[in-house]
């Protein structure tokens, strides 16, 4: 009986896909191509003449504002009316690199002059703008 069974087996066509054999050459191919991959960068070696340089971190200058509680203004610590605090705007934003606007302004000072400030450097394209504060003081 066990003939038989064996025998009847043998003669029917399989109707299951041994993956095996695809999975080894899967691998095979995987592993080639890993090892293989480094080679194919398209890369000349050339020796390339060494040279002594510092590296330039210029630091562009900055331009301290500070304006009191009064709406005066002080440009590096000297008083200034707003047409001469216009006319500097426009010489500094002409400058490479631009300077940085350091604005410090007194608690006291109204928005609107501090709207106004920020309106003018915007328009004479002065693109570094920041506020001074102070970090040790807390309400």
């Amino acid at each position: 009986m066990i003939g038989s069974f064996n025998e009847e087996f043998a003669s029917r066509p399989m109707n299951e896909i041994n993956v095996t054999p695809l999975v080894d050459v899967m691998l095979v191919l995987l592993i080639v191509f890993i090892v293989t991959a480094p080679l194919f960068t398209n890369s000349i070696k050339i020796d390339l003449p060494r040279a002594r340089t510092a590296v330039n971190h210029e630091k562009p200058d900055t331009i301290s504002l500070a304006v009191d509680g009064e709406g005066r203004f002080f440009l590096n610590n000297q008083p200034v009316d707003w047409w001469q605090l216009s006319q500097r705007f426009r010489e500094v934003a002409d400058r490479q690199p631009q300077p940085e606007l350091h604005i410090r302004a007194d608690r006291e000072t109204r928005y609107q002059v501090l709207a106004d400030v920020m309106a003018e450097a915007q328009r004479m394209k002065l693109r570094r703008v920041g506020f001074v504060t102070d970090p040790n003081e807390t309400r």
